[in-house]
């Protein structure tokens, strides 16, 4: 079955990591998914990486935004936005592969988005469920920010991970901040669109419609220490004191970061 959206690009954000890139353009083809254009924006990859994507532009046929030296996720990702032209991003970085039934699931998503002009993203992937949800429908739920929620995810009502949004995404919520570390970038992203009021569904069962992949060859870009899997009292103990910090430095964030 044929799944053609004529209102959407594909931006793919890449870096040193093109056979996972090869790998994500195949997964799209041969859930025959075509979108109205592709945009792959590439972070300065090393030369060998940026060949392949080359070769790799001549099989899938997307629009390749460079840049000569490594400027970071902000500025890879607001290159990429720059360069699509249709109403509609699903923004996926290279190191996902969706899976066989994202393609229904995604017609559901931009069904939402052109009924409803308040709805700004739709989120399809996350490490964690979002603290609060209103069920919706379509097996997606609405989330929900409440100030008087202590759990520190909550301020993660935007993230990288890939999702669905409306292509004047600039417009309300800004550009990217460049020159810092990508977690970072993400995070400032997050607060401006909790700052603008932004509104957003959720995949309830999050990890189905994207597989993460990464190899020993091209692994992860970006590690994170996972305090959860410590058993030690001490390192528990250490994490409540500083997600109870974090929950307070957010939420002033929230009202005096520009």
């Amino acid at each position: 079955m044929q799944h053609f959206f004529p209102d959407t690009t594909l931006l793919i954000t890449h870096y040193n990591r093109s056979e996972s890139l090869e790998r994500l353009l195949t997964s799209f083809q041969e859930l025959h998914c075509r979108f109205a254009g592709i945009v792959v924006s590439d972070d300065g990859s090393r030369p060998e990486h940026l060949e392949k994507v080359k070769d790799l532009r001549n099989r899938f046929t997307f629009d390749l935004i460079t840049t000569p030296v490594n400027r970071g996720l902000g500025n890879n990702i607001n290159k990429g936005q720059d360069a699509v032209k249709t109403a509609y991003t699903l923004y996926v970085q290279e190191d996902f592969q969706p899976s066989a039934i994202f393609p229904t699931h995604f017609e559901d998503a931009l069904t939402f988005m052109r009924e409803d002009k308040n709805l700004d993203i739709v989120r399809f992937y996350a490490y964690f469920a979002y603290p609060t949800l209103k069920p919706f429908k379509k097996g997606f739920s609405e989330m929900i920010y409440s100030f008087w929620d202590m759990n520190h995810l909550k301020f993660y009502y935007y993230s990288d991970h890939p999702h669905l949004r409306r292509s004047d995404f600039f417009t309300k919520f800004g550009r990217y901040p460049e020159g810092i570390k990508g977690d970072l970038t993400e995070y400032k992203m997050a607060v401006s669109f909790l700052q603008k009021k932004g509104k957003g569904l959720f995949f309830n069962n999050f990890t189905a419609l994207f597989y993460q992949k990464n190899s020993s060859d091209e692994p992860s870009t970006m590690v994170r220490a996972d305090w959860r899997l410590s058993e030690n009292p001490l390192i528990k103990l250490s994490r409540l004191i500083y997600l109870r910090y974090r929950w307070l430095k957010n939420t002033l964030d929230l009202v005096f970061m520009k």
